[in-house]
């Protein structure tokens, strides 16, 4: 009757998968929590993806058994706790990370520090070890601190490679679409804003006069949509009152960033996504902007462009904050027993 819906729905939008198969191997590190599953569920449903493997520290089998009953291709297996982690990520070419605990209400991204800080490093230090070449794609928060977690923790090992770490920043660039689509009627998969900065506040910087189509607003409303893309986080967390932060959009945006690294892998030309990465583009050390993927990672990093006078001014006032969050996340590895 319903025709077999959407069946495999590899368009998931925008590029969320495209049709052409290919064989990667993906893991997921945090696979059973409020991002990790449904990220898990959109990753499980692409052609891009032949072997998925998930990773958590309860109840991973469970979701693994799940997942594993879908009539898509790729292969799912989880593992559990500590001892099977090597094991999880072994032969992984690309490695989400969305481990870590939530916001609550009146929590800034930055009061989950000590505690994700933690989990990023060790599950960063694993990677290291067992699939030090893969694609490492950090979800978890504070990104502007664990993004220069992981790339410590990279070199310690010898490793680090800045092309191939990446702080997922794409959810800022999903809602700045939303929200301008919104105000403007236009069909929110054909717009797109670039995001620059960081991944918090008044770091996440929507370069509206970039946007395409081209789009203007009156300086009041411009200024409360910028607001309210910096703080749409908080708005979600308010909303969800108590019961976790934004969990199902943030799956979307891994996804779409996963699929866009894969796509580029695969040697697809011309896919541009922003990250949160090591970057010569401004007196930040790291900072994202607009990068064109390539079969490496980072084939070419695009730099902020040209922007107006107001977002000029967004980007000089991010500074200090950005940098600090830089040398909070530095300091922490250089402190780590």
């Amino acid at each position: 009757m319903f025709s077999r819906i959407a069946r495999p729905a590899s368009t998931l939008v925008r590029s969320l998968s495209t049709s052409s198969q290919h064989n990667a191997k993906v893991a997921v590190l945090g696979a059973s929590g409020g991002i990790g599953q449904p990220l898990s569920l959109l990753l499980k449903n692409s052609p891009l993806v032949s072997e998925l493997s998930l990773y958590d520290i309860a109840h991973t089998p469970g979701v693994a058994a799940d997942l594993s009953h879908i009539e898509t291709r790729a292969t799912v297996t989880g593992y559990m706790g500590a001892d099977q982690l090597g094991a999880a990520l072994k032969g992984c070419e690309v490695v989400v990370i969305p481990a870590g605990v939530p916001r609550k209400p009146g929590m800034t991204r930055d009061d989950l520090f000590n505690t994700n800080a933690t989990i990023v490093a060790t599950l960063t230090d694993a990677c290291a070890r067992h699939c030090p070449q893969a694609m490492i794609c950090i979800i978890s928060n504070p990104v502007n601190s664990t993004i220069p977690i992981t790339s410590e923790v990279m070199k310690k090992h010898g490793v680090y490679n800045p092309n191939r770490v990446f702080g997922v920043t794409t959810l800022d660039i999903v809602r700045a679409n939303t929200f301008v689509a919104e105000l403007k009627g236009l069909d929110p998969a054909r717009v797109n804003v670039p995001v620059v900065g960081g991944h918090a506040g008044k770091t996440i910087i929507p370069l509206i006069s970039q946007c395409t189509p081209k789009v203007e607003f009156p300086a009041d409303q411009l200024s409360a949509l910028t607001g309210r893309i910096q703080e749409a986080g908080t708005e979600v967390v308010k909303a969800k009152a108590g019961a976790g932060s934004a969990t199902l959009s943030m799956a979307y945006a891994g996804a779409r960033f996963t699929f866009s690294l894969l796509d580029a892998m695969n040697g697809k030309e011309g896919v541009v996504e922003c990250a949160f990465v090591r970057s010569e583009e401004t007196e930040c050390k790291y900072f994202s902007t607009p990068l064109l993927l390539g079969k490496n990672g980072i084939e070419k990093n695009l730099g902020i462009g040209k922007i107006s006078a107001f977002e000029e001014k967004l980007v000089a006032e991010a500074m200090d904050e950005l940098k600090g969050s830089i040398k909070k996340g530095e300091d922490f590895v250089a402190n780590m027993k």
